[in-house]
């Protein structure tokens, strides 16, 4: 697949070389020598993939990868630095770059990376993908991937990763890209209904089958004949109904609740749960066989702090989606930087379902107009010195080419209160007062 791509680099050389060897696979090349060219080349025209140098004079490469995701910018960027080490590639992939090598590169190498980033190339900033899922971030990307490897296959599929990270919609985009596509989608929370009620919502039962039980009632493995069968929070079923589950994926029947006459089906299951199963088949709470079952095919969802990359899109379609309903101006109100830098900084601990309210909320307290770090619910505010990492996923200031408009607008929303203008940021005092006379804002 062949693309419009940017490459920035100092080095005049490898900037050529490497340029001529992209115009012969049929890719279009721009070329930059520092940052400042290259924010200048973004501003003007579409890029599908940025080639970043990670050092070069004036602001290095994480910088500006920082500087581009602060702003909303989704290209995928491919790092590449002659300073290959795993610190420089975590904190490259950290900040937002979707993949990283080191120089000297082998041009099949290179070749490679960028099919595969322009390849998968993220969804996000027109709209969703398969199933709603907005991504950019290498990790998600991968998902996406695998979705799209096992959707047309009739594997079952188990879905992990914290509560909040997206699991159902995962489920629907493997449904999608599945030949049953066209059939029922069906969804059941495992761990929100007793052992009787879930058995009866799967199963169905007969009349007379227990108390109040009237009339026949289909279950959801017939109702979902032909389709998928979505089963959430599977690690919270009992041990009796795992035993009848068990027997729906191994025989494609069941015995409705009441009923000695198996029922067939036809049916995909796909199981998600935010437990560690195979620790739970070593305590013995889960059955061996039955997690055999599940997990034929695997999907681990990482948590929204592992991929931050995807916030500014996630924040982008979460006002779009709001506007396509009626609830808000098209493209949602203004996401100030800091603001976004809080976003940015915080540890997510209820991940993307987290993030959505949040936005939410910022957008009551802001009156649907321009979202400042003020409208934020306290829980993402700042409140000290301590960095991103800290349990409570505190602000960390950046070190970007933008940090005197960051100080600026603290002050502002600070009322000129210094100290308050320091703790939004993140940073003591003094260290506020130098790099408010850094920038000349000491007046």
């Amino acid at each position: 697949m062949t693309g419009r791509l940017l490459i920035v680099d100092d080095d005049r050389v490898f900037r050529i070389t490497t340029a001529a060897l992209l115009e012969a696979e049929g890719h279009e090349v721009v070329q930059a020598s520092d940052a400042q060219e290259a924010v200048d080349a973004l501003a003007r025209d579409r890029f599908d993939l940025l080639l970043l140098d990670l050092r070069m004079p004036g602001l290095d490469g994480i910088s500006l990868v920082e500087v581009l995701r602060t702003r909303g910018e989704g290209v995928p960027i491919l790092m590449i630095s002659g300073f290959g080490t795993v610190d420089a590639a975590v904190r490259a992939l950290h900040t937002g770059a979707d993949d990283f090598l080191t120089k000297p590169v082998e041009p099949d190498v290179l070749l490679g990376r960028v099919d595969g980033l322009l390849t998968a190339r993220p969804t996000g900033v027109g709209g969703p993908g398969l199933g709603g899922i907005v991504a950019r971030s290498a990790s998600m990307l991968q998902v996406l991937d695998e979705v799209q490897r096992v959707g047309p296959t009739e594997a079952t599929v188990l879905v992990t990763g914290d509560t909040g990270t997206g699991k159902e919609l995962v489920a629907r985009a493997i449904h999608e890209a599945s030949g049953r596509a066209d059939g029922p989608f069906l969804a059941v929370n495992c761990g929100a209904l007793s052992e009787g009620l879930l058995e009866s919502e799967l199963f169905g039962h007969v009349r007379g089958a227990f108390t109040g039980a009237v009339r026949d009632k289909e279950g959801l493995f017939l109702a979902a004949n032909g389709g998928t069968l979505f089963l959430d929070e599977v690690g919270d079923v009992s041990p009796a109904t795992q035993q009848r589950l068990l027997r729906a994926l191994q025989e494609r029947e069941f015995l409705p609740v009441g009923s000695v006459k198996p029922v067939r089906t036809d049916v995909r299951v796909v199981a998600a749960t935010n437990r560690d199963l195979a620790r739970a088949v070593e305590r013995g709470d889960f059955r061996e066989d039955l997690y055999y079952r599940l997990n034929v095919f695997h999907i681990r969802l990482p948590p929204l702090r592992e991929r931050k990359g995807d916030i500014p899109l996630l924040v982008e379609h979460f006002f779009r989606s709001r506007a396509e309903k009626g609830e808000g101006r098209g493209g949602g109100p203004h996401v100030s930087p800091l603001a976004m830098r809080t976003l940015l900084s915080y540890a997510w601990p209820g991940n993307v379902r987290q993030l959505f309210s949040v936005l939410e909320s910022a957008t009551v307290r802001s009156g649907g107009m321009a979202i400042h770090a003020q409208h934020l619910p306290p829980e993402v505010l700042p409140d000290g010195v301590d960095g991103p990492d800290s349990s409570r996923g505190r602000y960390r200031a950046g070190g970007a080419a933008d940090e005197r408009e960051t100080i600026v607008e603290a002050l502002r929303q600070a009322d000129g209160v210094r100290a308050r203008a320091a703790q939004l940021l993140g940073m003591g005092r003094t260290t506020l007062w130098r790099k408010m006379k850094e920038h000349g804002l000491d007046d």
